[in-house]
């Protein structure tokens, strides 16, 4: 197999995804107390689908997917909007974000591969004129839409995904500093309006209409830790506590005390960084964002190389959301980032994130085997 002009090729960056997934597997079966064998087939079924879709994606020509915008903000809509229909939608943890096709998947997960297509698409189209305001205006605009789709789920932590895959595509395709901090500063404002109006219509009401309870909870914690040890504020000391406890070494595999006797919420998805950290210790956390490095660092030359904007903006918008999703999973597993709900590539349990991640992957193979096109 041919190397690019970096010594990068896709067997690089698959061995590195071979000993992702390979760690989150060890990890996933230890978290997932009294249900090993069928959670761990799970995951497995997962990764083998994921595979042979990544393999259908990476003999596909990006340029054709990333080409039609309008076709691709359609289906971005359609997928976000469908756990709303009557029949195939399914109510969780207080959001409508899963269908149920006789297996459940989440639709804004693989929507994520829509909106970077779609983002990529239009910068390539509109990039020359995002000089223009109104211009910008108009780009930002056709983006914000996905985002406004998945609000209505809600799920906020997916709709962060989106604005930052947003962002990456603004930046990368060269849009002004000004109009970046303008349209930061609009969202900023934004969400204070938000609070403010709620906190009136609670005077005026007697309860929160804007935001859900538990999203009101997450940021207070974040704010005011250590002040709470109920619901939201659990979940971050028990969180915490798992990591501090596995200390240089951890504490061996099966034996994370804080996840295996349930003290740990969501151990086997949003808090899977504190299962490992339990269990193998400083060690165990370094040596996985070791692995995280060498996925950012081969995908990025691989962008590099691409044979157009196209592709750099695909694999970009790709890095970026998975360092962004890494960023906070771990972060908000130590207490340096408000919980989300953001789960952790390769490693989280979820048939729908392992698929969407794995289809990713498909496409830097594509964008790489064209580089010379």
């Amino acid at each position: 197999m041919q190397q690019d002009s970096a010594g990068t090729t896709p067997l690089q960056l698959l061995g590195v995804l071979a000993c992702l997934v390979a760690y989150g597997l060890v990890v996933v079966y230890s978290a997932v107390q009294g249900n090993e064998t069928y959670s761990f087939t799970r995951q497995l079924t997962g990764i083998g689908i994921g595979a042979i879709l990544m393999l259908i994606i990476s003999r596909m020509d990006y340029r054709q997917l990333a080409g039609y915008t309008t076709l691709l903000l359609i289906v971005n809509i359609v997928l976000i909007l469908s756990p709303h229909l009557p029949v195939i939608g399914v109510e969780s943890h207080g959001a409508r974000s899963w269908i149920n096709l006789g297996m459940r998947l989440q639709p804004g997960e693989f929507a994520k591969i829509t909106v970077i297509l779609l983002d990529a698409g239009l910068i390539a189209r509109y990039g020359a004129q995002l000089d223009d305001f109104r211009e910008y205006l108009k780009v930002l605009g056709i983006m914000a839409v996905p985002f406004l789709c998945i609000m209505t789920q809600p799920d906020l932590g997916t709709g962060l995904v989106y604005l930052f895959i947003d962002a990456v595509a603004l930046v990368m395709g060269g849009a002004r500093l000004r109009h970046l901090l303008i349209t930061l500063a609009a969202f900023i404002a934004l969400i204070a309006a938000v609070f403010a109006l709620d906190e009136v219509l609670k005077g005026a009401t007697g309860q929160y209409h804007l935001l859900k309870d538990y999203q009101r909870s997450r940021l207070f914690v974040f704010m005011n830790q250590g002040e709470d040890s109920s619901d939201s504020g659990y979940n971050l000391k028990q969180a915490m506590i798992a990591v501090g406890s596995g200390g240089f070494l951890g504490k061996g595999f099966g034996n994370a005390t804080q996840s295996s006797l349930g003290f740990v919420p969501e151990a086997p998805t949003d808090f899977i960084f504190c299962v490992l950290a339990e269990q193998f210790g400083f060690v165990g956390a370094v040596a996985l964002l070791g692995l995280y490095l060498a996925l950012v660092i081969f995908s990025i030359r691989i962008a590099r190389n691409a044979a157009d904007l196209h592709g750099t903006l695909i694999v970009a918008c790709i890095v970026g959301m998975w360092l962004f999703q890494i960023l906070e999973n771990v972060g908000m597993n130590i207490g340096l980032m408000p919980i989300t709900g953001i789960p952790l590539p390769f490693m989280s349990y979820g048939t729908s994130f392992m698929l969407v991640n794995f289809m990713l992957v498909g496409l830097i193979w594509s964008v790489y085997a064209r580089r010379g096109a």
